[in-house]
C-alpha cells in the first residue's frame, strides 16, 4: 500500500502546483523537485506492491517507505492548511492586512521553504536507502516468488487431492452436483463451456472433482483430462498435461519427445487426437480469460458433445463470450444446517456421533457464524479447534479470531488462498477493498455511499472523458465480479445496490489494514491510534493522542459518541445515524474535508462556516432535521453531490417527501452531479438549467406557473439519468407538456402531483427503466402510452388513475415489477396473454373496489411473488386452496395477503 499512499501524495502536490500557485510563489521550484523525486520512486514502490514482500527484511523496508510517505503527506497537508489559514483566518480590512501582515507573510514563506526542504530531504533519504539497500530489497522481493510458487503448488496438490476425497466427508454437495451434471451429460452435440464461479474456498474444485470422477460422466466421454491452471501458467505445459492425461485415461502410449515439442507441434497432436472424440476437459482455477483464446485452438468443436469445465473466482471470466454454447453456475455457500454438520465433522471427529459438547456449543455457533457457509473457512477453523478442549481455549479464539488468522499456522493456508484474490488486485482496488473493512461485520454497504467515499479518499484514478463516479462504479463492479464483495441487493437496472464483505475476508482485510496503518476499528479500548482512517464501533470518548491528529477519515457506527478533537486534516466525516444535534462552529476549518454525511442525524442547522469547505464534494443531510441551507453553501464550488431531502413516513400520502430550501445563487455550484431535492423558490428552477453536469435532480414545490422554466431547464440537462418532480400541493397541476425532447439518458422518472393528461413526451422515454406516478389522478388511460417502452422494468402507480378499469393489452416486454396502490375507484385489472412475460413481482394495495383479482394471472408464468394488501376479502376467497380459481395462481411460489383487524396488521401465506 506504500505505492498507493505515494500516488495520493503525488496528486496532492500536483493540486498544489495547479491551485495554490499564488500562495507558493517563490518556492514553486522546491515543490517541483519533490514531485520529480516521488515520480522516480513510484515505479519501484508499485513493483514492491505487486511482489508483496514476505521476507522480514523486504517487509521492513517497504514499511519504512510507507511510513515516510505518510510523514510527507502530513507535511504537505500542514503546508496547505497554513496557506488556507492565512487566506481565510484574517478578519481585518484589506488595507490593514497589507500594512501589518506582509512581514508575517514573508516569515511564513520562509517557514514554508524550510518545510519543503525537509520534505525534499526526507524523500531523498528514501531514494538513497533504495540505492543503498536496493540489491537486498530486490532479493527479498524476488524471494517472495518462492513463497508464491509454494502456495500455488500446494493449491495444485489440494486440487488433485479433491479427486480422491471420499463422498461421506462432504456435505451439501448433492443438489449442485446433480444440477451441474445435467449440463455436462445432457446430450447437446455442440461444444459447451460450463463455468463454475465463486469466491476462494467456496468448494468449486471439490464440486467439479466429484463430477469429474463420476462413473456415469466418464462413460459418457471418450477421453478426459484435468488441468490445474492457477495464476501463472505456461500454455505449452498445459498442452503437455492434456496430451498425457488423454493418453493415460485410455491406457495409450504417450507420444515421445513431448517435453521438447513446440507450441505448434503440441497443438497438432491435440487437434488430430481429438478429431473424432467426445472429450471432457476441466480447467481448474482460471485467473485470466486470455487462457481460452490460447487453448481453444486445440479444443475444437466437432459437434460431438464435448465439454470444457472451468472454475474461477472472477465473474467476468465466467460470463465471457466464448464463441460457443456456455453456462454459468454460481457456487452457493452452505446453509446453516450443512455448515454446522461440516464443522462438527471436522472438529469433533473423535466425539460420539461427531457431536458438539453442550458447554462448547455457544462458542462453536459463534465461530460457525463467522464462516458464513464458506467451506474452506469451516474446515480450517474446524481443524484449529479440534485440538482445543476447554471453554477458555474456545473463548480465547472467539475473542481474537483476527489475531489467529494472522499468526496461527493452522490457518495459514486458508489465509494464503483467500489473499491470492487480494494480491491479484491493482493497488487502487486494494485500497477500495480494504476501505470496506471500516464497515461493521455484516453491514450492508450502499453502492453510492462507497463510490462517494472512494472519490473523497482519493482512491479513484483520473480518466480523461470519464467522471470519477463512473470510474469508481467500475471498481465496485470488479470487486463484485472477483467475488471479493457479495451483492445482496440490486437496483432496477440490475446493478449492485447493496454489498457486504464475507466475515472471514473482512477479518483478513482488517489485519492487513492495521498492519499497513491504512485503517483501524475503535472498539472502546484505550489504545493509541496509528491508522489514517478510524471506524468508531463502540460508544465512549476517544482520548486525544498523537495518532488522532493524523486521521484523514472518521466513520461512526454507534448512536452516541464523542468525536476526537484536533483532526484538522480530515477528508471524510461520516456520522450517518448518529444522535448528534449540533456540529462544531469551527467545522469550516476542516479545509481538507471532501465528504460530510449527516444522514438521519438530529442536526437542525449547518454552521455558517460550512461555506469555507472549498474542497467538499459530498454533503448528505437527507432525513436530518435541516430544512434550510445557509447562504454560504453556494461557495462550495467543488460540490458534486448535494442530497437534502426528508421522508415524511406517509408513503401513500401526497407529501411523502420534502425538499430543502437553497440559496438564490445555487447555480454557482456547476460541478454538481446530484441535487435532490430542492424546493422550487424564486429563480431556483431556471438556475437548475445552468447546472448541466447534473445526472440526478429532484425538485419539490413546483407550481403550474413554473412550466416553461421547468421544461426548458430539464431539456438542457442532457446528462440527466434521474428526474423527480413534485407539485406544491395535491390540487396543483404538474405541467410538463412543454418538454419536446426529454434528456436522452433518462432512466428513472418520478412525478408526484396531478396530471391533466399523460405527458406527450412519455412515448420517447426509450432508456427509462423505472416509472413512478404518485397522486397523478389521471382520467386518461395511461397504459397505451407506455406499453411500448422498450426498457421499462419497474412501474409504480399510487393514486395515479381515477378510472374503473386498467387493461394491459400488449407490450411491457421487460416489465419485472408492477405495483398499484391506493386506487379507490378501480374495479378491474386485466392482463392479456403474452403481455409482461417477464413480470416477477405484482403488488396490489388499497384498491377496495376491486371485484376480482387481476384477470390473466395464469398467463404470468414467471411471476414469483404476489402481494395483496388491504383488498376486499371476496377476491381472496376464490384463490384459497381448493377454491375455484386456485389453479390460476398455483404456479406462483409466494402469495401473501395482508389485512387489518382493530388497527393491527396481520398477514397470511396463501401459496
Amino acid at each position: 500500500m506504500a505505492s498507493a499512499a505515494q500516488d495520493l501524495l503525488l496528486g496532492k502536490i500536483v493540486a498544489i502546483l495547479e491551485n495554490e500557485a499564488s500562495s507558493i510563489a517563490g518556492v514553486r521550484d522546491k515543490v517541483d523537485d519533490i514531485q520529480q523525486e516521488l515520480v522516480s520512486m513510484k515505479a519501484f514502490l508499485m513493483d514492491a506492491e505487486g511482489k508483496k514482500a514476505q521476507t522480514e527484511g523486504g517487509e521492513t523496508w517497504v514499511t519504512s517507505v510507507r511510513d515516510s510517505v505518510y510523514d510527507v503527506e502530513d507535511i504537505i497537508d500542514e503546508f496547505t492548511y497554513r496557506i488556507y489559514e492565512q487566506e481565510s483566518g484574517v478578519r481585518v480590512a484589506r488595507c490593514l492586512y497589507q500594512t501589518f501582515y506582509i512581514p508575517k507573510n514573508l516569515w511564513y514563506r520562509r517557514q514554508i521553504a524550510k518545510k519543503l526542504d525537509k520534505i525534499k530531504g526526507t524523500i531523498k533519504a528514501i531514494s538513497e536507502r533504495n540505492q543503498t539497500y536496493g540489491v537486498s530489497v530486490v532479493t527479498a522481493l524476488e524471494g517472495t516468488s518462492t513463497s508464491h510458487d509454494h502456495i500455488q503448488k500446494w493449491m495444485r496438490n489440494q486440487a488433485e487431492a479433491s479427486l480422491f476425497t471420499n463422498e461421506d466427508e462432504l456435505v451439501g454437495i448433492e443438489a449442485p452436483k446433480k444440477e451441474l451434471m445435467e449440463y455436462i451429460v445432457n446430450g447437446q452435440q455442440s461444444q459447451t463451456i460450463v463455468s463454475v464461479v465463486g469466491m476462494g474456498g467456496s468448494g468449486k474444485t471439490t464440486l467439479v472433482a466429484k463430477i469429474f470422477n463420476n462413473d456415469t460422466v466418464k462413460r459418457h466421454f471418450d477421453c478426459y483430462a484435468w488441468v490445474a491452471v492457477s495464476q501463472t501458467y505456461v500454455i505449452e505445459d498445459l498442452f503437455r498435461s492434456l496430451i498425457k492425461q488423454f493418453h493415460e485415461a485410455r491406457k495409450e502410449e504417450i507420444p515421445r519427445d513431448i517435453n521438447i515439442m513446440s507450441f505448434g507441434e503440441l497443438v497438432k497432436i491435440l487437434v488430430n487426437y481429438l478429431n473424432s472424440k467426445r472429450y471432457l476437459v476441466v480447467l481448474d482455477d482460471v485467473w485470466d480469460i486470455n487462457l481460452w483464446s490460447q487453448i481453444r485452438v486445440s479444443l475444437q468443436d466437432r459437434q460431438l458433445g464435448s465439454r470444457v469445465v472451468l472454475t474461477t473466482r472472477n465473474n467476468d471470466i465466467a460470463s465471457y463470450a466464448f464463441g460457443v454454447a456456455s453456462h454459468v453456475h454460481h457456487i452457493q455457500h452452505l446453509g446453516k444446517k450443512d455448515t454446522w454438520e461440516l464443522f462438527c465433522k471436522k472438529t469433533f471427529s473423535t466425539h460420539p456421533n461427531k457431536s458438539c459438547p453442550l458447554e462448547l456449543e455457544p462458542y462453536a455457533r459463534a465461530l460457525v457464524g463467522k464462516c458464513n457457509g464458506l467451506p474452506l473457512a469451516i474446515v480450517a477453523l474446524g481443524g484449529l479447534m479440534s485440538s482445543k478442549e476447554s471453554s477458555s481455549e474456545w473463548s480465547n479464539v472467539c475473542n481474537s479470531l483476527n489475531w489467529h488468522l494472522t499468526n496461527d499456522p493452522l490457518l495459514g493456508y486458508m489465509k494464503s488462498i483467500l489473499l491470492l484474490s487480494f494480491n491479484d488486485l491493482s493497488y487502487r482496488l486494494k485500497q477500495c477493498f480494504l476501505h470496506c473493512s471500516l464497515f461493521p461485520e455484516d453491514y450492508l454497504m450502499r453502492r453510492k455511499r462507497l463510490i462517494r467515499l472512494w472519490i473523497a479518499e482519493g482512491f479513484v484514478e483520473h480518466v480523461k472523458g470519464v467522471t470519477p463516479e463512473v470510474v469508481a462504479d467500475g471498481y465496485l463492479l470488479e470487486l463484485c465480479f472477483r467475488s471479493m464483495l457479495q451483492v445482496v441487493e440490486r437496483n432496477e437496472a440490475g446493478r449492485p445496490k447493496k454489498c457486504k464483505m464475507h466475515d472471514v475476508m473482512r477479518e483478513l482485510a482488517l489485519s492487513t489494514s492495521e498492519k499497513e496503518k491504512f485503517c483501524a476499528v475503535y472498539d472502546g479500548k484505550d489504545e493509541a491510534i496509528e491508522a489514517r482512517r478510524l471506524s468508531i464501533q463502540s460508544e465512549g470518548e476517544i482520548k486525544s493522542n498523537t495518532g488522532i491528529s493524523q486521521l484523514r477519515s472518521i466513520l461512526v457506527f454507534v448512536k452516541e459518541t464523542t468525536l476526537p478533537s484536533d483532526c484538522k486534516f480530515l477528508r471524510v466525516l461520516d456520522l450517518e445515524n448518529v444522535s448528534i444535534t449540533k456540529l462544531p462552529d469551527d467545522l469550516g476549518y476542516l479545509f481538507n474535508l471532501r465528504y460530510l454525511n449527516l444522514r438521519r442525524t438530529q442536526i437542525m442547522e449547518l454552521p455558517k462556516s460550512i461555506g469555507k469547505l472549498r474542497n467538499l464534494q459530498t454533503l448528505d443531510i437527507r432525513e436530518s432535521k435541516i430544512e434550510e441551507l445557509p447562504k454560504g453553501i453556494a461557495k462550495l464550488l467543488s460540490l458534486r453531490h448535494l442530497i437534502i431531502y426528508r421522508y415524511t413516513g406517509d408513503y401513500l400520502g401526497f407529501r411523502y417527501v420534502k425538499g430543502t430550501s437553497v440559496p438564490v445563487d445555487v447555480s454557482k455550484m456547476n460541478k454538481l452531479q446530484v441535487l435532490a431535492c430542492v424546493e422550487a423558490e424564486g429563480d431556483t428552477i431556471r438556475q437548475v438549467g445552468c447546472m448541466t453536469q447534473l445526472v440526478r435532480i429532484g425538485i419539490t414545490n413546483v407550481k403550474e406557473s413554473d412550466e416553461m422554466h421547468l421544461c426548458d431547464s430539464i431539456q438542457k440537462l442532457q446528462l440527466l439519468h434521474y428526474l423527480f418532480l413534485m407539485a406544491s400541493d395535491e390540487e396543483e397541476i404538474l405541467r410538463t407538456n412543454a418538454i419536446c425532447s426529454p434528456p436522452p439518458l433518462l432512466q428513472v422518472v418520478i412525478l408526484v402531483g396531478r396530471l391533466e393528461n399523460v405527458p406527450l413526451w412519455f412515448h420517447s422515454l426509450q432508456s427509462v427503466t423505472t416509472l413512478y406516478l404518485h397522486w397523478s389522478k389521471l382520467e386518461e388511460d395511461l397504459v397505451p402510452h407506455i406499453e411500448a417502452l422498450p426498457n421499462l422494468g419497474y412501474l409504480t402507480l399510487i393514486n395515479a388513475y381515477v378510472g374503473k378499469q386498467l387493461y394491459f393489452r400488449r407490450g411491457f416486454v421487460k416489465l419485472k415489477w408492477l405495483q398499484m396502490y391506493n386506487h379507490p375507484l378501480l374495479t378491474e385489472i386485466t392482463i392479456e396473454n403474452g403481455v409482461m412475460p417477464n413480470l416477477n413481482h405484482l403488488h396490489v394495495e388499497s384498491c377496495m373496489s376491486l371485484k376480482t383479482l387481476p384477470l390473466g394471472l395464469e398467463f404470468l408464468t414467471n411471476l414469483q411473488k404476489l402481494i395483496l394488501v388491504t383488498v376486499p376479502g371476496k377476491i381472496i376467497m376464490p384463490i384459497r386452496k381448493g377454491a375455484v380459481n386456485r389453479p390460476k395462481v398455483q404456479h406462483i411460489p409466494e402469495i401473501l395477503h395482508f389485512f387489518d383487524i382493530s388497527s393491527q396488521r396481520f398477514y397470511e401465506r396463501l401459496s
